[in-house]
């Protein structure tokens, strides 16, 4: 399915996938996709890729589907999901190219890129359920940007045991069609009007199915039943799909977890695919944070103020809350706080003297120079290699041992006991609901979501994006708080 460009292959197992000429190629596309822009991926790829476009296209993909997934535990509805995530899908994941050759490179980056992800997601059952509700709601967002032509073709193409009624059938069942939809006309389009809903009625078709497709609709009634066949509105179309699309990609995603052990043998493969899935887990991102935009006021002295470190993430806070008590974090903790502070816009300069005023309060000066000075002008690469280090992102610090009573490092949301998380929340100024709401994510693991909420918390609402960094937490927050502040002086 894959080739590498800078390996040898030869002698390798799973590695006799047919070499497509460009023909073929646009063959097999057309055969999977029919003409439309969906496709239900029902058949495995064939041909090759590089490696690594087989680790781009994935990434690419994943990215919109953590962000659905942001969106999600965020409580947004399902129009605010399809206003965030349309533009990422024209971006990386379009199916609208007007030239062949360029419609055949997204079709297939589409089409590879979702099956490289089942290879990822199949081998838990917390990732397959992850990929089965996200790439249900990526299907439907692309379903509804289509018209309705395109719509049309596209059913056409899945061959599915449906078919319209004839307007002579229509009439014969009219009353029981009405009597079977009018709820579902109240409730879900909103029609209150009787006479709305007849005039809907009138126009609307209806679809013949055989009963087993809709089992879940018949305990509620609202559907008709005939004769082992099944009468639905056209407007429970797209339900209908997203059931057969998600129990296809639920039935597809038990098998690959079946297979996926036959991958030991691959060394190009696993490493690849242990890196997507941790990506899948803690939010891919593609923002290196080096130095605050906002960091032109920031020194030794203003960035320990009460104002700073309250824009920080509850990391950096329990961090400057443990060094101001103690005068001393053990080494993972200066690591993570010291590259968090080089983030946030302190200088090497600034930062000497802010490790050094706290530090020497439990120790004399000549011991920090000697024992201390040095690792952190490590830090910001003026010593050793020189390395121009840059600060932990979510993964790095969830990556690292779980810190012990006498540590700071790590995730408070991860490391922290459900009340001392409470505490450290109410103290941020949370009210009870969302104290809650942030405790029963950090429950589930769902660390980085945890802190995105508490963000979106302390923001007001309208974050569109997802915290997997400690310094866009900060960035977003001082944005935030400098815009307020503008705000008041121009209001004053």
């Amino acid at each position: 399915m894959f080739r590498n460009t800078k390996r040898r292959t030869a002698g390798r197992k799973n590695f006799e996938a047919p070499v497509f000429s460009h023909g073929t190629l646009d063959s097999y596309l057309n055969n999977v996709y029919h003409g439309s822009k969906l496709t239900f991926y029902t058949l495995p790829p064939a041909g090759e890729i590089t490696l690594d476009e087989f680790e781009t296209w994935a990434i690419d993909r994943i990215k919109i589907l953590n962000e659905i997934e942001s969106c999600s535990v965020r409580n947004k509805g399902y129009k605010e999901i399809e206003s965030i995530v349309q533009p990422m899908i024209q971006s990386t994941l379009p199916l609208n190219a007007t030239n062949p050759e360029k419609l055949n490179k997204e079709r297939q980056k589409d089409y590879y890129s979702h099956f490289i992800l089942r290879l990822c997601f199949s081998r838990s059952k917390e990732l397959r359920e992850k990929f089965l509700k996200n790439e249900t709601i990526l299907f439907k967002i692309r379903y509804n940007a289509l018209t309705s032509s395109e719509q049309q073709q596209f059913v056409k193409s899945l061959d599915m045991p449906w078919e319209f009624t004839t307007e002579e059938e229509k009439s014969a069942l009219s009353q029981k069609l009405y009597a079977s939809i009018s709820s579902s006309l109240i409730y879900l389009l909103n029609l209150t009007d009787e006479q709305q809903r007849r005039a809907y009625f009138a126009q609307e078709e209806f679809i013949k199915i055989p009963f087993e497709y809709v089992a879940h609709l018949l305990p509620s009634r609202s559907v008709f039943l005939s004769k082992g066949t099944a009468y639905l509105p056209k407007f429970q179309q797209l339900q209908l799909l997203l059931n057969e699309y998600n129990q296809k990609l639920s039935t597809a995603l038990i098998s690959t977890s079946h297979a996926f052990p036959s991958l030991d043998e691959d060394d190009r493969i696993l490493p690849i695919l242990t890196h997507l899935s941790s990506g899948a887990l803690l939010n891919l991102n593609d923002n290196e944070y080096g130095l605050s935009e906002n960091a032109s006021d920031i020194n030794a002295v203003s960035v320990a103020s009460k104002e700073i470190v309250s824009q920080f993430p509850l990391c950096g806070q329990h961090l400057m809350a443990t060094l101001q008590t103690n005068h001393h974090l053990k080494y993972n903790g200066r690591q993570q706080f010291t590259l968090f502070l080089k983030g946030v816009g302190l200088s090497l300069e600034d930062a000497l003297t802010f490790w050094a005023n706290e530090f020497t309060k439990s120790m004399g000066l000549d011991k920090f120079n000697k024992e201390y000075k040095y690792n952190i002008r490590h830090a910001y690469g003026m010593e050793g290699g020189r390395i121009n280090y840059k600060p932990w992102d979510c993964r790095t610090i969830l990556s690292k041992p779980r810190p012990s009573k006498s540590d700071s490092h790590g995730c408070p949301y991860r490391d922290f006991s459900a009340d001392a998380l409470a505490t450290s929340l109410k103290g941020m100024g949370l009210d009870d609901r969302d104290v809650q709401q942030v405790l029963d994510m950090s429950g589930k693991g769902e660390y980085t979501n945890a802190c995105t909420k508490v963000l979106e918390t302390k923001i007001g609402g309208g974050l569109n994006e997802h915290v997997v960094h400690p310094n866009l937490y900060f960035d977003r927050m001082r944005a935030h708080t400098k815009q307020k502040q503008q705000q008041v002086a121009a209001d004053a």
